[in-house]
């Protein structure tokens, strides 16, 4: 059974977990503004004493969402508390991909992610051992764009840094990594990825051994799947990634995601 904490608040479950691992985008931020009740609900987390991970499919370092969030006004106390999945893949490409030659597929903004081995980085698929996948290019948002692309090429291993397959900045929605990574799947290609909802990122991020953990989300195939992959409870946040969808749809909506979710909330509030 599902239950509903819109009217309640988070409160009314907060003493049953001692972990909550809750996504930033979507949840906390909208891409352009942060949720304030959100805000809220972490100073009253730090107030209890609670521990929580603000665990994000960003295909970036730690310190490049942290300097974001600050910028949005979220203090250092509570943006410190970030992991994201490109912090996870980096600290696999530094050990396993040292010296490798590597093709990028991603908009320029996030270099940062392999700033220390920019050298290894190739202009042509053709030169690369590996794919580094962190996103879409900037001019081209057509998927038939990638496939066309990579068809040639699927032998070579893709990391992917984020699994989301879309994302809403503001109201536009945009693709993200996963989507270009699935399309490599399809073609026959080997894929290894980094974030949610698969379980090394929250492993990476904190020891969740022996606690009650809540995993807060907004995005069924990534926040909610990897709590159900986890054995984790699971909060969805409704005015996310699904928001389009009716009260009344929900039901056909998790069927169709296979997954169980343990509360709903329109908007995290406590």
């Amino acid at each position: 059974m599902t239950v509903n904490l819109t009217e309640t608040g988070l409160n009314k479950i907060v003493n049953n977990f001692d972990l909550f691992y809750i996504d930033i985008w979507g949840v906390l931020h909208n891409g352009i503004t942060l949720n304030k009740d959100a805000v809220d609900v972490l100073s009253k987390l730090d107030e209890l004493g609670k521990e929580y991970v603000l665990l994000t499919n960003a295909p970036r370092p730690n310190l490049d969402v942290i300097k974001f969030l600050n910028k949005l006004g979220l203090d250092d106390k509570k943006s410190s508390k970030v992991y994201t999945s490109g912090q996870g893949s980096l600290n696999y490409l530094n050990n396993k991909k040292k010296g490798v030659k590597f093709f990028h597929l991603g908009p320029d903004r996030d270099f940062s992610l392999f700033n220390n081995f920019s050298s290894l980085k190739q202009d042509k698929i053709d030169n690369a051992d590996y794919l580094l996948c962190t996103g879409l290019f900037d001019d081209k948002e057509d998927l038939d764009f990638y496939k066309n692309l990579l068809t040639p090429f699927p032998e070579k291993e893709m990391v992917c840094t984020n699994p989301d397959l879309i994302v809403d900045r503001g109201e536009v929605r945009e693709y993200c990594a996963g989507s270009v990574a699935k399309i490599h799947e399809k073609i026959g290609g080997k894929v290894k990825y980094f974030g949610k909802p698969y379980p090394m990122v929250y492993l990476q991020s904190s020891n969740p051994e022996n606690k009650k953990v809540l995993c807060i989300g907004d995005n069924l195939n990534t926040d909610i799947k990897g709590a159900n992959m986890q054995n984790f409870e699971s909060l969805l946040i409704l005015n996310g990634i699904h928001k389009k969808e009716k009260y009344s749809e929900l039901k056909k909506l998790f069927e169709k995601y296979e997954v169980d979710v343990n509360y709903i909330q329109e908007n995290l509030k406590w």
